[in-house]
């Protein structure tokens, strides 16, 4: 059990049976008043964000969470598919519990993936991925006066801007967090 006056940014606890995170926090005290904590937090199922106010000795549990090592194998109708290459047993997660995170999966490789009471509920990626881009615009003769981009189309559908010399075939280095291109990866 934790207290409200112990919630540090990055924090994981149960507010009625389901999993936050702490993404900011504040402590006060007003005068006489008793002392407390104002929270924002994300639901790590849904994504929902929120502000409460919390009384700092109000008390919390932490929830059951684990990270598990698992290989991305294939994704169908019912969502991507995930195995422990330990025990070989599989799970999935869906569309909505990767959000954008899909576009950065690559089969064969492994990934760490949360559960909430032995339950799939998100994916951890690095913080950047090599890709292979499958689609490029020409590059326009005379446009090198400065910093232009073009649009490319990588192997896992996703689209970014890069520079003008990156062509189809080229291997680029893709930062998971924006989305940007980070550089050429040959």
């Amino acid at each position: 059990m934790i207290t409200a006056a112990d919630f540090r940014k990055g924090m994981r606890v149960l507010i009625d049976g389901e999993p936050y995170i702490v993404v900011d926090f504040s402590n006060a005290k007003m005068g006489r008043g008793r002392p407390h904590t104002k929270a924002k937090l994300k639901h790590l199922i849904t994504g929902s964000v929120f502000e409460k106010s919390y009384l700092s000795n109000e008390s919390f549990k932490l929830p059951d969470l684990e990270n598990r090592k698992m290989q991305y194998l294939y994704n169908d109708p019912d969502g991507y598919n995930f195995m422990d290459s330990e025990t070989f047993e599989q799970t999935f997660l869906t569309e909505e519990n990767l959000g954008d995170s899909r576009f950065y999966l690559m089969e064969n490789h492994e990934y760490s993936i949360m559960f909430f009471e032995g339950r799939a509920i998100s994916l951890d990626l690095p913080a950047s991925v090599v890709l292979e881009v499958t689609d490029a615009e020409p590059a326009v003769k005379g446009d090198t006066v400065s910093n232009i981009q073009k649009g490319a189309t990588l192997e896992t559908g996703l689209k970014v801007k890069v520079p003008l010399f990156v062509k189809v075939g080229n291997k680029i280095k893709v930062d998971t967090r924006t989305g940007a291109y980070i550089e050429r990866s040959n």
